[in-house]
């Protein structure tokens, strides 16, 4: 299922938009993470330095093949062997990962989607019981350069409610992410 206002602007513009290291610090992500599973690929934006990071494979997913090629051919030519990227529909056909087989799951810019609620669902499926489901979305306080139209933009406290729902434990406040975003780092009870 193709994600509402999910479009992706030029590489080289799209990667300006991110501090990178600074998000992935931020939730944590260092030599002592395991697997990690991704949705939505992209040009590899974060999949890259993730995976540089970790100790265990990252399973990044995308329903677009030409993200899922521009992802691979990047880890490749930067010699990276634990990121495997595969075209999948994941509300269509989940994860396709073992129950409580990763560390953390990534849901970068994506739970403007028609039904956050089912991916949080899915990511709590293959997280491990106290592990992590990092969520970045782009602020709808503010104007910001890209991102979905605001009347669709989750706000913090939608994601917090979505959580619930989804027996994903919140964190006592958001980060922080500027200029454009915020996180919610939600971890399985």
């Amino acid at each position: 299922m193709i994600i509402r206002e999910s479009g992706m602007p030029a590489q080289a513009y799209w990667e300006t938009l991110f501090d990178v290291p600074s998000i992935l610090d931020a939730f944590g992500f260092d030599a002592t993470t395991g697997d990690v599973a991704e949705l939505g690929c992209g040009y590899g934006t974060f999949s890259l330095p993730l995976a540089r990071r970790i100790r265990g494979t990252l399973h990044t997913l995308d329903l677009d093949p030409a993200m899922v090629a521009t992802t691979t051919a990047r880890a490749a030519t930067a010699g990276l062997t634990n990121l495997r990227a595969t075209v999948r529909d994941v509300h269509r056909d989940g994860f396709g990962l073992p129950p409580a087989s990763c560390d953390a799951v990534l849901l970068f810019n994506i739970l403007h989607a028609e039904d956050p609620v089912d991916l949080l669902q899915f990511a709590r499926a293959i997280v491990r019981p106290g592990g992590l489901v990092a969520v970045i979305h782009w602020r709808s306080d503010l104007p910001t350069p890209r991102g979905p139209s605001l009347a669709i933009r989750p706000t913090p406290a939608q994601i917090l409610t979505w959580a619930a729902t989804a027996d994903l434990t919140p964190p006592p406040s958001p980060l922080a992410l500027p200029p454009w975003h915020y996180g919610v780092a939600l971890h399985r009870p």
